[in-house]
């Protein structure tokens, strides 16, 4: 049995006295807490069933479907299912208790459960005009497509009218298309030109051209034009009826009869089937308008059930959050303590023999090190498949390594001390002179290294979980949500709550690092007196 000594424990008093660390130390213990229990936070199994004036435990204990049914199903009943039938529903003595989330790491919950407000949105975003025209020898037009707004025409046809007439041409654009008719080689080039109107800016490109046998009898010119900078996305929201529910930005009043009757046309060809976004000129400017309906498509954001929303398989994000904060604080911690007993035991043989025994170790040590753990970890994933013990071996057999550098040292400094010649000289075995008499004055490398190597194994954890090479899945993990972030951009929930989940545990797991940094080294705190 290790003894603590007295000073490590004025040390453990000093902590104490550090508010924000021990804070900090306290809300981790409690989150790691309630992560163990977290089938009684959330869980798609009831935490207590009466039925039939007997009592069960399905989240603790495996009942067969058969037991509530009488099919002669051996198989894991649906409760939720099971609460909405005849047995549950019809008799008030039957019913079910679940946890505060009733939804498991693991269930994909049906969109039919999800409440979603039956609307549909049209969405008005600025577009460019975009028309092209083509004119003859004096700039008449003989065709055009989509160009009436250019030219204050209602009807797309302007067919007839002069360029001239509506645009201020200059010198450079009537020399590139009188190029052109004249046959002679042209590169494509671009003017800005202002409408005689209203002075409106338009930009009129020329294609490449290239001498032909015969020279042209028209001259096609492009058409744009560019929304207004300030500009702004408008929303239109109708119900079921095609009726008019929501304008933020008053935008309805400001059309037309004919522009309201072919927006609510556009709303009812959406309640029936899928409709494809559309260009449309309008009072307000020229639009991009799509009409989307209110439905479920996993991801799904936060919604009343679902305060962290859907993850990609319909999976809710808050109970993945829970689960994996268990798997990433068991995950460290096993993994620390294995590493921090390889490393120590590593350490104490090298500090206390010293010699040949010291250096070759060493030697043997940088090899090691040397070796990428990523290839390891890729070519042992890819034998033995992807397990929470595989990973756990793997990092546990590299990150033993810095921790032995530290209790090497240590052991070199105390294996001269008093107390261990005086236990060499009363003939005590070796391993108690180790573990019984030095180690307990060697433990400050290993408390104050120990919520620093916690946060790290967190941390690199999310991050073979993020490059897929972590838990399989489907494990509840930090990593894998913010993978399906990277895949789901638009969905910002995947992004924000892991993220801050992972920020706040490695946070306080920090802040309790520096505390105990400053407790158990005598130097800073001697600085800080």
């Amino acid at each position: 049995m290790i003894r603590i000594s007295p000073i490590t424990k004025k040390r453990f008093a000093r902590f104490k006295k550090m508010r924000l660390a021990w804070l900090c130390f306290r809300l981790l213990v409690l989150l790691y807490a309630l992560s163990l229990g977290a089938e009684l936070i959330a869980n798609s199994n009831p935490v207590f069933v009466r039925f039939e004036g007997r009592n069960y435990f399905p989240v603790a204990a495996f009942y067969p479907e058969d037991t509530f049914l009488n099919n002669g199903l051996h198989t894991r009943p649906d409760y939720k299912k099971l609460q909405q039938g005849p047995q549950f529903s019809q008799n008030p003595a039957n019913f079910m208790v679940f946890t505060p989330i009733p939804y498991g790491p693991y269930e994909s919950v049906d969109p039919a459960s999800i409440q979603v407000p039956d609307q549909v949105t049209l969405r008005l975003t600025p577009a460019p005009r975009l028309a092209n025209i083509n004119i003859r020898r004096d700039f008449e037009i003989a065709r055009s497509q989509l160009a009436g707004s250019f030219f204050g025409v209602e009807d797309f046809e302007v067919d007839g009218l002069s360029l001239k007439d509506h645009y201020k041409t200059d010198s450079d654009l009537e020399k590139a298309i009188v190029d052109r008719f004249q046959n002679i080689s042209s590169p494509a080039k671009s003017f800005l030109v202002y409408s005689s109107k209203d002075n409106k800016p338009v930009e009129i490109a020329l294609s490449t051209f290239s001498p032909r046998s015969a020279p042209p009898q028209t001259v096609r010119l492009n058409l744009r034009q560019a929304p207004p900078l300030d500009a702004a996305q408008r929303l239109l929201i109708f119900d079921t009826l095609a009726r008019l529910e929501s304008d933020p930005q008053r935008t309805w009043p400001a059309l037309s009869l004919q522009e309201q009757d072919l927006l609510t046309e556009l709303v009812k060809k959406r309640l029936e089937s899928y409709q494809e976004a559309e260009h449309m000129a309008l009072s307000a400017g020229f639009f991009r308008v799509e009409a989307t309906r209110s439905e479920v498509n996993f991801p799904y954001p936060p919604c009343p059930g679902h305060w962290l929303g859907l993850d990609n398989a319909g999976r809710d994000v808050l109970a993945r959050i829970i689960y994996g904060l268990r798997t990433s604080m068991t995950f460290g911690i096993l993994l620390v303590v294995a590493s921090m007993m390889l490393g120590t035991f590593a350490g104490a043989i090298q500090g206390y023999y010293g010699g040949f025994l010291d250096i070759s170790a060493q030697r043997l040590i940088e090899i090691w090190s040397a070796i990428p753990f990523l290839y390891v970890m890729i070519l042992l994933g890819s034998i033995y498949g992807r397990s929470f013990m595989l990973l756990l071996v793997c990092y546990g057999i590299f990150n033993w390594i810095g921790i032995s550098y530290y209790m090497r040292a240590e052991f070199l400094r105390l294996r001269k001390q008093p107390f261990v010649e005086a236990a060499n000289c009363l003939g005590l075995p070796t391993h108690k002179i180790l573990f019984r008499h030095i180690l307990p004055n060697a433990l400050v490398p290993i408390i104050t290294f120990f919520p620093f190597s916690l946060v790290g194994a967190i941390g690199s954890l999310a991050a073979l979980d993020y490059l897929g090479f972590g838990l399989p899945p489907p494990t509840a993990s930090w990593g894998e949500l913010l993978q399906q972030a990277q895949q789901y951009r638009w969905a910002w929930w995947l992004i924000l709550y892991p993220a801050l989940a992972l920020f706040v545990v490695m946070l306080l797991g920090v802040f309790t690092g520096e505390g105990v940094r400053n407790a158990f080294d005598p130097k800073p705190y001697a600085r800080m007196k």
